[in-house]
């Protein structure tokens, strides 16, 4: 008798974002919106009983949501990986596994100044979209609720993004709007920047307070953003 053997075509894998705002892919079974595709693996046969390793290395791309930072996990953000196997007789199969993205130390280090200036995150919000008048990676941008946890200063809740690349980062702070979908129906966002480098160099704590009273200071009725 012949051994029972399987003959695969390909093992695809996608890594994939469900959060609020997220248009749902048709090819992703509603499950979420693939940001990232790499194949582990082409043609290859596996004999029954068989086990068989794929390794694979893919880096991820400047704009890749984070799902956690300092180990604590952004409520309203799933990131998975999924495996798409496809094999000679049987229609194709997907596993999909979670995944944690940890903020880059720039974004700890700036979300860590505002928890010292009294705020904490408490969700997140990832749009299928681009912020205007920037070069983007990923077709989409991620947007961090602010809460003040601490005294009753103005304003209360502020809406942090991050857009980023190989030097820093542009960091743009206006009052939450998390409703809002479009990026230039929410209100002003000041913008600001920093390096990477800046870590440990940089007292962003004072720089926090400083782009708060900013923000504060914005009149809501005026349009625009400032550098």
């Amino acid at each position: 008798m012949h051994p029972i053997v399987m003959w695969s075509r390909s093992i695809h894998l996608a890594a994939v974002v469900d959060a609020p705002g997220v248009h749902k892919d048709d090819g992703d079974e509603g499950k979420g919106h693939s940001f990232a595709s790499t194949a582990a693996s082409g043609w290859f046969t596996l004999k029954k009983g068989e086990e068989r390793r794929s390794p694979f290395r893919e880096r991820l791309r400047w704009g890749t949501p984070v799902s956690e930072v300092n180990g604590q996990r952004f409520n309203g953000v799933s990131l998975t990986l999924h495996t798409k196997v496809e094999a000679e007789g049987i229609s194709t199969r997907t596993d999909a596994d979670p995944v944690r993205v940890a903020a880059l130390p720039l974004h700890t280090a700036v979300f860590d100044a505002f928890t010292v200036a009294g705020y904490g995150c408490t969700t997140s919000r990832i749009v299928d979209s681009t912020i205007p008048d920037t070069e983007y990676h990923l077709y989409l941008w991620q947007s961090f609720l602010l809460t003040r946890l601490t005294g009753w200063e103005s304003p209360r809740e502020l809406e942090l993004t991050f857009h980023n690349n190989a030097v820093g980062c542009e960091i743009y702070l206006r009052r939450a709007a998390l409703h809002k979908r479009h990026w230039d129906d929410k209100p002003p966002a000041l913008r600001y920047v920093a390096a990477h480098h800046d870590v440990g160099r940089v007292d962003f704590a004072e720089e926090v307070r400083r782009w708060i009273g900013e923000v504060a200071a914005l009149d809501q009725g005026h349009a625009g953003a400032a550098g």
